[in-house]
């Protein structure tokens, strides 16, 4: 391998390399303004997401080191922050919590465990470069999910924002009931604090969203616990925080854990990659000074959560709102995010002492504010309004996550995404085609008025490709255009444009259409046959039973040799669209 290679591999898997020789000190000073930013940002929420994860309020702040570092390094995009985040830290919870209790060592020690799985499984797919698996989790599902997540992680937090003492569940009902019971322990103190920091947020919010309502909220609730002395009448705060930085640890690698951790490692890798993905789209678009790559990204992601596990960091992703913030603070390169991790680093060298007085009820408020926007109502009413199938899957999956909790949500969505997906394919759209009148162009005949059937023709166009899971409905649909065809048939032609694929069962099929159609003494011609579906027709003999002359580039080149060598008048017209309508297959409009 060439020096030339061998660089080149090395910038593909460190973009860092790339961009970093032609940095700028234009790109310095927003780097500098955006990674200051988002660091004020990230501190409250990676302390509030920690506690949300089951996790000491630390570990949010760990997690906000080395996956942010290795992610500079090796990502596609310059703007995209990755850290702790709401979704992924309910997960960590709920998948962790089956298994052990919240905040215990072997809780903290599976949810780092978590973190190494979910960063192997994308580290994998990205080398074997199957970033498209992810597809499957199609749209309406993960907005579905999201919103519901939402919905579970604001309940989540109400017993600290009303200070009662609620068991924690990943299904609404079952928090719904645990706050219900424990109503008669409300805390006005408390509750007066995380309303109060929810209300300060939004107010903030509205003047602009750039100021950092989170970090002023954790700075006035600290001083007001602090002279006031709540904790003496009931607040709970987050006590001791840990002061320095991350050390190395081996995370706990068993059989035992993997097999407990494995589910729950599938979802937030499946989650965090296409959140983060979405993200990093969504910001390319706004750059256009550089490309995205999912696998690449896959890789990223992985590298930056085992890289974390070995550091005490819990399950990582690419963050919406810290995103943004970055963009909109200047970034123009991962340099952002660098000077984020050693302001991250400053605040763990010497400021947790500060942290001693915060109040839970105020990390409450930073999540419950957090994850406002994830309710997605006006996705809800688009899917309603434009393709009902995915409103059904966007709602089965909200329902199925809200009520049997996220895992479940995830699997029900994916599986019925599925299932939609086979029907379409097993179902596909046929279309009988007509001609224009003196023209050589064909069009459905149940779409435009003036097309007509020319006498003795049937035209049949199959949009998807021809495999096991269709085979039957196209033999079953040609039959029935056949058979109801009320003009004495001659020739069959088929606009293979649409087929970019045929399986062993498809040229099975087309085999058996074949012979009925002969023996029906019906002619048939295929038009438009692409590359590749000509090449597997050559191997298994179709084209030469067909006859190699009965193959042509376009319908009208089929039709006019068809009319000439049968000493018809070219173009001749005979059944109307009334008559036509009736052979249509059913299914097709």
């Amino acid at each position: 391998m060439s020096r030339s290679q061998q660089s080149s591999r090395l910038k593909k898997l460190f973009p860092i390399l790339d961009w970093l020789p032609q940095y700028s000190k234009k790109d310095a000073g927003g780097d500098v303004v955006a990674g200051l930013t988002v660091a004020i940002m990230l501190v409250p929420q990676g302390m509030a997401y920690g506690l949300l994860a089951g996790l000491t309020p630390i570990y949010g702040l760990y997690a906000s080191i080395i996956p942010l570092l290795l992610y500079a390094l090796m990502g596609t995009s310059r703007q995209l922050s990755v850290g702790p985040v709401a979704i992924v830290s309910l997960l960590v919870l709920t998948g962790i919590s089956d298994f052990a209790q919240p905040g215990t060592a072997e809780f903290i020690a599976m949810a780092i465990t978590a973190s190494l799985l979910a960063g192997l499984i994308q580290l994998a797919l990205g080398v074997m470069r199957l970033g498209f698996l992810v597809n499957f989790l199609s749209h309406p599902v993960l907005a579905g999910f999201t919103s519901a997540a939402a919905i579970i992680i604001a309940l989540s937090q109400v017993d600290n924002m009303l200070g009662i003492d609620a068991p924690r569940s990943n299904r609404v009902l079952e928090i719904v009931q645990g706050i219900l019971v424990n109503l008669d322990q409300f805390h006005w103190p408390t509750f007066l604090l995380g309303a109060g920091g929810v209300v300060v947020l939004a107010v903030l919010r509205s003047i602009h969203r750039s100021i950092p309502g989170a970090l002023i909220i954790v700075m006035a609730g600290t001083l007001l616990v602090y002279f006031l002395q709540l904790p003496n009448v009931g607040v709970a705060i987050v006590g001791e925080v840990p002061g320095g930085l991350p050390s190395f640890e081996l995370p706990v690698f068993s059989w035992q854990y993997m097999e407990q951790l494995m589910p729950i490692s599938l979802t937030i890798c499946l989650i965090s990659f296409i959140e983060s993905l979405a993200i990093a789209k969504a910001l390319e678009s706004k750059h256009r000074n550089y490309k995205v790559v999912p696998n690449q990204e896959l890789i990223a992601l992985g590298v930056s959560k085992i890289g974390g596990a070995f550091f005490q960091s819990f399950p990582t992703t690419g963050s919406f709102s810290r995103s943004v913030i970055n963009d909109d603070a200047g970034a123009k390169t991962g340099i952002a995010s660098i000077i984020t991790v050693i302001l991250i680093a400053i605040t763990l060298l010497f400021l947790t002492p500060l942290f001693y007085y915060l109040p839970k009820a105020i990390l409450a408020a930073i999540i419950v504010f957090a994850v406002r926007n994830l309710i997605d109502i006006e996705e809800a009413k688009s899917l309603w309004k434009h393709d009902k199938r995915d409103f059904l899957t966007f709602m089965v999956t909200f329902s199925a996550t809200l009520l049997f909790g996220i895992q479940i949500g995830v699997l029900t969505g994916v599986m019925l995404s599925l299932s939609i997906m086979l029907y379409r394919n097993s179902v596909p759209h046929v279309a009988v085609l007509g001609q224009y009148p003196n023209s050589s162009s064909y069009r459905n005949i149940n779409r435009f008025e003036e097309v007509r059937q020319l006498e003795g023709i049937l035209i049949v166009r199959f949009d998807a490709q021809l495999y096991f899971g269709n085979c039957t409905y196209f033999k079953e649909a040609v039959e029935k255009l056949v058979d109801t065809s009320e003009s004495d048939l001659k020739l069959l032609i088929l606009d293979a444009s649409s087929i970019h694929d045929i399986d062993s069962s498809g040229i099975h099929t087309l085999h058996e259409v074949l012979d009925d159609l002969q023996k029906a003494g019906i002619e048939i011609y295929i038009t438009s046959v692409i590359g590749p579906v000509r090449d597997i027709l050559a191997k298994t003999g179709l084209i030469e039973k067909i006859g190699p002359n009965n193959f042509f580039m376009r319908i009208h080149d089929a039709v006019t040799f068809f009319q000439t060598t049968n000493d018809i008048p070219l173009h001749q017209q005979a059944a109307t669209q009334t008559n036509v309508k009736s052979s249509t297959p059913p299914h097709n409009e």
